[in-house]
């Protein structure tokens, strides 16, 4: 009798999907010439629609591998995560708590919660037909682009593409899909930054109200020696933990990902 656990899917389903990731940012490494050496060589692909070679697979994804930090960065819901995560620890007053690594370790989660859709398309576009021998790599890569593009392209401001359409010096592409990823990725990253920016200026307001109030009654009472940061703290955690804040947050961020 054979068990499934939850962990073998993710572990098929991630491995080749970061192999995927990379080759969409560099495409030139799935074409390549035979390479012969001394004891021994490996076979390219030479002729379209033929699959790779077993070797050849295993070196580019233990090549590409190295940049799947990367790339979550810059293909994800990464960035504007772990940058609002972060200015609410500034909003609280608490630089250093949560720790990086909790904060991290949270973004990561929630942005599982964000592309797995997209992942899930990708899988059942390409990645399983790949790993069934049902298509070669030209076609993984077609098909697996697509749905990561429609995400970034649903995510970016048309002002932020066209900033990166001109200072990359190309035309003005007539459809979506004639945009090139080196365009597309930092007007996607622009966008993210801007809207990270925008939920952490509406996450600052109550706590800057509090601090006011705070900062006003010592002043009032003539406490001017007395930090203000010592009774603020108190009362912006506890406002914090009595409107669960961490829920409410990650909803939030999980439903800012709605198409523009």
């Amino acid at each position: 009798m054979r068990f499934r656990t939850p962990g073998i899917r993710w572990l098929r389903l991630g491995l080749p999907l970061a192999g995927l990731l990379a080759l969409l940012v560099l495409p030139g490494l799935a074409v390549a010439a035979d390479i012969t050496f001394p004891g021994g060589s490996l076979d390219f692909a030479s002729q379209s629609g033929k699959p790779l070679s077993t070797p050849l697979r295993l070196v580019l994804m233990l090549t590409v591998l190295s940049l799947v930090p990367s790339l979550l960065i810059v293909l994800t819901s990464f960035t504007r995560i772990i940058v609002v995560l972060a200015m609410l620890r500034h909003a609280l007053g608490m630089p250093e708590t949560p720790p990086n690594a909790v904060l991290i370790s949270l973004a990561l989660f929630l942005t599982v919660f964000t592309m797995l859709p997209v992942w899930e398309q990708v899988d059942q576009q390409a990645l399983t037909p790949y790993m069934n021998g049902a298509i070669a790599e030209k076609e993984l890569l077609e098909k697996g682009s697509g749905p990561v593009r429609e995400f970034m392209l649903a995510q970016t401001r048309e002002k932020d593409l066209a900033l990166m359409i001109e200072l990359s010096g190309a035309k003005a592409p007539v459809q979506l899909a004639e945009v090139k990823l080196l365009q597309l990725i930092p007007a996607f990253m622009i966008s993210e930054l801007r809207k990270a920016f925008e939920i952490g200026f509406i996450i600052f307001l109550p706590f800057v109200v509090i601090d006011i109030i705070v900062a006003s009654v010592l002043m009032s009472l003539g406490m001017i020696m007395v930090p203000p940061l010592a009774f603020s703290l108190p009362l912006k955690i506890l406002l914090f933990v009595l409107i669960d804040g961490w829920g409410l947050l990650s909803a939030a961020l999980i439903r800012s990902f709605a198409p523009i």
